[in-house]
This record gives structure tokens, sequence and C-alpha cells, in this order.
């Protein structure tokens, strides 16, 4: 039997230890930074808000993108620390604007396991100033298929604070209607898949328009990403 050690193979394993170590000296620093993407009401074009965006500035690396690092810290158990963080500084951006403004914000399913997430919420909330009502949580379908009871509870209990509810990617993934009325969705957000075809596809223009009826119905908002 004869092993063969590839190189390439173990660059990248020691590329993923070193990133995993600057991830936490980038929490301890002043390396993530958060940037606010608008959010355009579609009937008037006014301002309603900014989606917060986690970005991390490495000092060598430069811009390291989310899907390289989210993953590490779940995989380090630092995105307890993390998703505190993001939380609190949203909050306290938020509550700088001008009234009415909201902000909105991804939660990872691995922030749901501690099960500590309400309180975590209303602490920054209590701390910033911030109404309860400007502040959006955002999840995916991925985290409802996860301990759903354990995910329900919390979110019945962040909509008990008067904050929003959002599901984002709205119709990929499994999209069970049963989430709609199971869950206290106060907005979905239709994934971009479907949005960049409106225009050329009639098929994908009456999907969405049956979601947008349907969502409307049960008085829960839609936001089309991408549009």
């Amino acid at each position: 039997m004869y092993s063969y050690y590839d190189s390439r193979a173990g660059d990248e394993l020691k590329s993923r230890r070193q990133l995993m170590r600057d991830l936490q000296d980038a929490l301890a620093g002043q390396q993530m930074l958060l940037h606010y993407q608008p959010l355009h009401e579609s009937s008037t074009g006014a301002l309603t808000g900014y989606e917060a965006l986690l970005r991390w500035q490495h000092p060598t690396r430069g811009n390291v993108p989310p899907i390289e690092f989210i993953a590490l810290a779940e995989e380090s158990g630092l995105i307890d620390a993390l998703g505190q963080w993001v939380i609190q500084k949203a909050c306290a951006d938020a509550a700088t604007w001008p009234a009415g403004l909201t902000v909105a914000v991804n939660l990872s399913p691995a922030q749901f396991e501690r099960g500590n997430l309400v309180e975590l919420v209303s602490s920054a909330l209590a701390k910033s100033g911030l109404p309860a009502q400007r502040l959006e949580l955002e999840i995916t379908e991925s985290m409802l298929l996860r301990n759903a009871e354990q995910v329900l509870a919390q979110l019945r209990g962040l909509s008990g604070l008067g904050v929003a509810i959002a599901m984002d990617d709205f119709g990929t993934g499994y999209s069970s209607l049963a989430y709609l009325w199971r869950f206290p969705f106060d907005k979905v957000k239709i994934d971009r898949a479907f949005t960049q075809h409106l225009a050329s596809d009639p098929k994908v223009r009456l999907i969405v328009s049956s979601i947008i009826t349907l969502a409307h119905s049960l008085n829960i908002r839609v936001n089309a990403e991408g549009v």
C-alpha cells in the first residue's frame, strides 16, 4: 500500500489554520467592518433602511470574503463573539440614523444553538437605545430544518421584543409554505435567482407574482433581491 503527500493540500490546511488564528486577532482588533446596503421602497423609491454586510479587512490578505471566514468562525466557535459584535455594532450605528430607518442583520444557524439569542438582542437594543421595531433579523430556510422547535421558540421570543423577522433567499431550497404560518415572519426576501430572470422568463414572473400575492395576503412584506 502506498500513500502520497500532496503539498497543495498541506499548504491549504496550513493557510486555513493561520486564517483561523488571524480571525481571533481580527475580533480583538479593528479589522471587522460593517458596510450598509440601502433598501428602498419599490413604489416611491424612498430609502427605508439598510442591510448590514460584514467585511473583514485583513492587514495582508486584504478583503477576505464572508463565505470564507463565516465558515471558519462557526467551525472554531468564534461565531458567538462575532455575531454578538455584529448585532451590537449594527444597533449602535442605526441608533444614530434618522428615525424610521431600519437595519437588517443576518443570523447564523450557530447563533441559535446556545439558546441565548433573545437575551443577546435585548441587551444590544438596550445599550444602543435603538427601538426594537427598527431592527430586522434575517434567517435562511436551512435554519428551520435544524432544531425547528428551538428555532421557533427563539423567533417567537425575538418577535415578542418587537423585532422584525425576515426569511432570506425565499424560493430556493425547500421553500415550504408551512414556514409562512408556523414561523413569525414579517418579511420574505425573494432570491436573486428569480429576480434576475424577471424580464426574460414569463414563468418566473408568475412565480414571483404568486409569492408576492401570498405574502401580502398574510401581511408579510416582500423584498426582491437584486432588482
